[in-house]
């Protein structure tokens, strides 16, 4: 998960909340100026020499939920936010990749391990920081996987063995929790929910986690 840290210390944009502030045009480099262009509903980033519109748009967080004889792996961060806690493989959509090819390069870049993707599991929008997180069932290949440069060590757990007070991210802990609910009852489904801002968390669980993947 390449570029993932708090942005609690860093000026954020007045667009969203992890949207970072923009002085500068892109395309030219004069200043820009925040307001509505003509035909639209909501403020951008507009160039004043130029005219460039220059559109933020919610960031895509990819990753798998890989099975193995009942079991999931988990990674154990070595990376903060979370730094310690336990996550899926995932991380942030690269430009020019397919949905499905970031959950596979996330996978292997975390863990290392070869799998084999299935259907779409969890879909969750997280829009009080700009992100969608998307999650992939899938099934390994072998047990020939390890740590790579963001994790710490992997583990496969049984649900009853699940740290679930030390799951990393509220996206991961509500796609577990679907999972697990799922095999329960011999059918899986596709799972489409918003998370809210913590203010509106009904789950004690919830209020313990932090709020999800930052990118800096």
């Amino acid at each position: 998960m390449r570029g993932m840290a708090s942005m609690a210390n860093r000026g954020c944009g007045k667009l969203g909340a992890m949207n970072p502030a923009m002085n500068f045009c892109s395309a030219c480099g004069a200043a820009v100026s925040l307001h509505i262009p003509a035909g639209d509903s909501r403020p951008r980033h507009v160039c004043l020499a130029c005219g460039a519109i220059h559109y933020l748009n919610p960031r895509l967080v990819v990753g798998s939920l890989p099975e193995w004889d009942e079991k999931i792996l988990l990674c154990r961060r070595a990376i903060e936010p979370a730094f310690g806690k336990w996550t899926l493989p995932a991380g942030f959509m690269e430009n020019g990749e397919a949905v499905a090819t970031a959950a596979l390069r996330e996978t292997a870049e975390e863990a290392l391990a070869r799998i084999e993707l299935g259907a779409m599991f969890s879909l969750i929008s997280v829009p009080h920081i700009d992100q969608v997180h998307v999650i992939y069932r899938a099934r390994l290949l072998d047990l020939d996987f390890a740590a790579g440069a963001e994790t710490l060590e992997l583990r496969l757990f049984g649900e009853h063995e699940i740290p679930w007070d030390e799951i990393a991210f509220r996206t991961v802990y509500r796609t577990l929790r679907h999972y697990f609910a799922d095999r329960r009852t011999g059918r899986f489904g596709f799972h489409e929910e918003v998370i809210g801002t913590p203010d509106t968390f009904q789950d004690e669980a919830d209020k313990r986690l932090p709020g999800t993947w930052l990118l800096s």
